[in-house]
């Protein structure tokens, strides 16, 4: 065994339940956390040393949720209409993303949601950040 394979297998049973494809929706929200964690952290920053990790974390998270959350593609914006819609949600209701004018902006498309209200309505809506990105 070369070298690099027993370092991994030195570190693996410390880090096997991040790195590892989830098989439950235990296994996924843990990773959806640790993503939280890791988008707090990196937030816009490419060049963070933690960036792909993040993006292993996210790829191994959108995998699970194409294997089991059959959902046609949808944009960001459709999904959070949808979402508000079926909690009877109006724009005034999410004043954890801004203000009336900021969400309207954002459902219309003329505003991008940026992290920390992508983290905000993932957590409010219970549902992966991925989501909204």
């Amino acid at each position: 065994m070369n070298t690099q394979l027993e370092n991994i297998e030195k570190i693996w049973p410390s880090i096997n339940s991040i790195f590892s494809v989830p098989h439950s929706e235990n296994e996924y929200n843990a990773l959806v956390a640790t993503l939280d964690n890791l988008i707090d952290e990196v937030g816009n920053n490419q060049n963070h040393k933690l960036a792909p990790v993040m993006e292993t974390i996210g790829n191994l998270i959108e995998n699970y949720e194409d294997q089991n959350y059959k959902l046609a593609e949808a944009s960001p914006i459709d999904a959070l209409k949808y979402l508000m819609k079926e909690q009877g949600l109006n724009q005034a209701d999410l004043k954890e993303i801004g203000s009336q004018g900021v969400v309207s902006e954002i459902l219309t498309g003329k505003r991008k949601l940026n992290i920390e209200q992508i983290k905000k309505i993932s957590n409010r809506f219970n549902v992966s950040p991925l989501v909204f990105i």
